[in-house]
């Protein structure tokens, strides 16, 4: 009997999945997004035997600034390296930190919108206020003033979890400063979810505050926080890519901000380098929209009011 039971939970998982499957891919940005991003992941999981190890000053095999040719696809730097091989590795790079972040973001965006949503009143208020801060002020505006201050705190030179100093320091003040949004979402379906008869039974119960946050609402969440996960992620790209421009990035561990810098400090622009600049840039644009058209869809999926088909 209890086999029986669990067979039928499976195959009715297994509906459900399907079901949600096909409502998503529905959208032709659906099917974009994931092709997109999905390109891209495998260039990040497998940088070494799709084009070798990352190419130094020392091991450069191109000469100075060389237009796209059969031996280099996408040209070579300043220093003779190929921009393929950069373009490459600093996927894993880019995307991440850009996950990291996204992490820390969320977890901390449903922490604030969960307790704040709850509990109302003072507590409300407060974490509110909090949030309009950090939701008015442009995330990449406090991570311009909060990363120098960190890094040297934590000191140059060192490895942090895989990570040198301005790399980790990057993902950290990314996912402390771009919570807001999530918190805000996760905060007014909490508002409802907190009313429904579930909640009402968990408290008579006996459930304590906590359980009943983490047992009951957080899994009715996790539909928003999937879909406003994925736009997080394209801004947390678009963050790291600005921080590294202007010069916080690692050079040894070269994301596609990083490779923008270099050039700009090489004077591609003015060389008619433009492969040096466009194939990093060309790589975040990509897979920003991905994460965006694949967040709309995700979102356009779990929201009934949305589910009209373009």
């Amino acid at each position: 009997m209890t086999e029986v039971v669990a067979e039928s939970r499976r195959r009715a998982r297994l509906r459900a999945m399907k079901d949600f499957l096909g409502r998503l891919f529905e959208r032709g940005g659906a099917w974009v997004g994931t092709a997109a991003l999905t390109f891209f992941l495998v260039l990040a999981a497998m940088p070494g035997p799709l084009v070798g190890p990352l190419e130094t000053a020392a091991t450069a095999t191109g000469d100075f600034l060389t237009s796209p040719d059969s031996q280099h696809m996408l040209g070579t730097d300043e220093v003779g390296r190929d921009v393929l091989n950069l373009v490459v590795h600093g996927a894993r790079i880019s995307l991440t930190i850009a996950l990291i972040a996204t992490v820390i973001s969320l977890i901390v965006g449903t922490t604030v919108g969960i307790t704040s949503g709850y509990y109302g009143g003072r507590v409300d208020v407060w974490l509110m206020r909090l949030t309009d801060f950090f939701f008015i002020v442009p995330s990449f505006v406090l991570a311009l003033v909060i990363a120098p201050v960190l890094v040297e705190v934590v000191g140059r030179g060192r490895e942090i979890l895989g990570f040198r100093t301005s790399l980790f320091v990057i993902v950290v003040v990314i996912g402390l400063t771009s919570w807001s949004f999530v918190a805000r979402i996760i905060r007014s379906q909490t508002l409802s979810l907190r009313e429904r008869p579930f909640v009402d039974r968990a408290r008579v119960a006996g459930s304590s505050d906590v359980s009943i946050m983490m047992r009951h609402i957080l899994p009715n969440l996790v539909p928003q926080i999937a879909a406003n996960g994925a736009l997080v992620v394209a801004g947390a790209i678009y963050t790291e890519t600005a921080l590294s421009f202007i010069g916080l990035g690692d050079p040894l561990q070269p994301s596609w901000g990083t490779l923008l810098s270099l050039a700009q400090q090489a004077g591609a622009a003015s060389a008619g380098a433009w492969w040096y600049l466009g194939a990093p840039g060309v790589c975040v644009l990509t897979v920003a929209l991905g994460f965006v058209l694949l967040g709309n869809a995700l979102d356009d999926t779990f929201n009934p009011r949305r589910r009209v088909i373009p």
